[in-house]
């Protein structure tokens, strides 16, 4: 089962990118979806990962669960490492700027209860499957790109 739902994932990505952004906003269980382009920290190439999001005024919001695993996902030290990188939302893409936020910041559980209502309570069944806390990722556009959706 696992496996059949990483593969509608790939699939769900190949179609974002491959059409433009013109399908796969809305196509994952009808949660918003962004695509984040990242820079591999190690290799130095171009890595996008399709993530639903929430907004929070301007800024987007992503969570680095990785479905509750131990570890967190790739794209998260891309991003500590090079915070500056690039989102496609819909057919728009523009520049932004990534901050890790944890539980000590004192926005996160607000942030936290955004990105979790959009996903029906998901990402609290991740965060009850793991030890490390959950990352919420803030992804502040540059200079007014992508103000609207």
């Amino acid at each position: 089962m696992a496996e059949l739902f990483v593969r509608a994932l790939r699939a769900h990505q190949w179609l974002y990118e491959k059409s433009g952004g013109l399908v796969g906003h809305r196509l994952l269980f009808g949660n918003p979806t962004l695509l984040l382009r990242t820079v591999g920290r190690k290799t130095g190439l171009e890595r996008t990962s399709a993530l639903t999001y929430a907004r929070d005024g301007a800024d987007y919001l992503v969570t680095a669960s990785n479905g509750g695993s131990p570890r967190p996902p790739g794209w998260l030290a891309n991003l500590r490492a090079r915070p500056e990188c690039e989102i496609r939302v819909g057919r728009r893409a523009f520049p932004v700027r990534a901050r890790v936020t944890l539980p000590d910041d004192p926005e996160y559980a607000r942030r936290w209860g955004l990105v979790d209502a959009v996903n029906q309570g998901r990402y609290s069944e991740y965060q009850r499957k793991t030890k490390r806390p959950i990352a919420v990722v803030v992804l502040s556009p540059a200079s007014g790109a992508g103000q609207s959706e």
